[in-house]
């Protein structure tokens, strides 16, 4: 017996054919469409996601820890001993003042956008100055040591600082006057 691309089907009973709800009476699935009577779950389009049928729900039974300061500083943390490292592979010339700018185009600073904390794991040799937003205890003395400096600039104040300075100005006024 040859086959024949046109003859050819599945056996009897493997595919199944869709249930057509709400088609009427005599189709067994009429009326309510087996979606039973009324209220939000028997309407179309509606799936409550996280509720548990009244049960206090997963996400609120659950202990919450911790915040997010807003007015938290967000510094990119470069190590000295990685600044070396890049100094060795000419990646950071060692004669020009290193600050954020120079160890973003190195690939060393990633994000800070309140610009960089120096830190002092790992060894510094070269002679270098630093011009950063913030530097450790033994990041300063490290960087003296190897005969380097390291210049701390200011951060730009956020604006809830300078409000509150503002005010207190203010009132230091008014308590002279």
């Amino acid at each position: 017996m040859a086959f024949k691309l046109n003859e050819i089907k599945d056996n009897e009973g493997a595919r199944k054919s869709r249930m057509r709800v709400g088609r009427g009476i005599g189709s067994g699935k009429g009326k309510t469409a087996a979606r039973g009577q009324k209220g939000q779950k028997s309407r179309e389009g509606v799936a409550i996601k996280g509720f548990e049928g009244g049960q206090m729900p997963l996400h609120m039974r659950i202990p919450k820890r911790g915040f997010n300061n807003p007015f938290g500083k967000d510094f990119a943390e470069v190590n000295l001993g990685m600044v070396q490292k890049f100094i060795d592979a000419k990646k950071i010339d060692a004669k020009k003042d290193i600050d954020h700018d120079a160890l973003k185009a190195a690939g060393l600073a990633r994000g800070g956008k309140d610009g960089v904390r120096l830190l002092g794991k790992g060894e510094l040799t070269s002679k270098v100055t630093f011009k950063v937003a913030g530097a450790s205890k033994g990041a300063i003395e490290a960087v003296e040591k190897a005969g380097g400096k390291v210049e701390v600039i200011a951060a730009a104040q956020p604006e809830h600082e300078k409000k509150a300075a503002r005010t207190k100005a203010n009132k230091e006024k008014a308590a002279k006057a």
